[in-house]
């Protein structure tokens, strides 16, 4: 079993929820295609189209490693990449919240 991989779908399940819900509720959030990247705002339906990408991937992912090896690490692994993304989104976008990291710069 690849547990890289399973962690990685973690990752890709947490980051589904916040754009899944930001889009269905007609709210913009960052996404990765906002400028700047992942501060700036990205419209609804690019968070709905983001989020269902990430909940897709994510479910392959985890439905093709899921069932070999030893099913306890297996879950482990999701849930690391799970809490652990999910920690960093929380910090990351407590951050812009709070205007620690500026949304009108311009990457280069």
């Amino acid at each position: 079993m690849n547990y890289i991989l399973l962690v990685l779908a973690g990752a890709l399940l947490c980051n589904a929820i916040p754009h899944l819900a930001s889009g269905l509720r007609g709210e913009p959030f960052p996404t990765p295609f906002a400028t700047p990247r992942g501060v700036g705002h990205s419209s609804p339906v690019m968070n709905f189209v983001w989020g269902t990408g990430n909940l897709l991937i994510g479910l392959e992912v985890l439905s093709a490693n899921l069932d070999a090896g030893d099913p306890r690490f297996g879950r482990l692994a999701v849930i690391a990449g799970f809490v652990g993304l999910g920690i960093h989104l929380a910090h990351h976008f407590g951050r812009v919240r709070a205007g620690a990291l500026p949304t009108d710069r311009r990457e280069p």
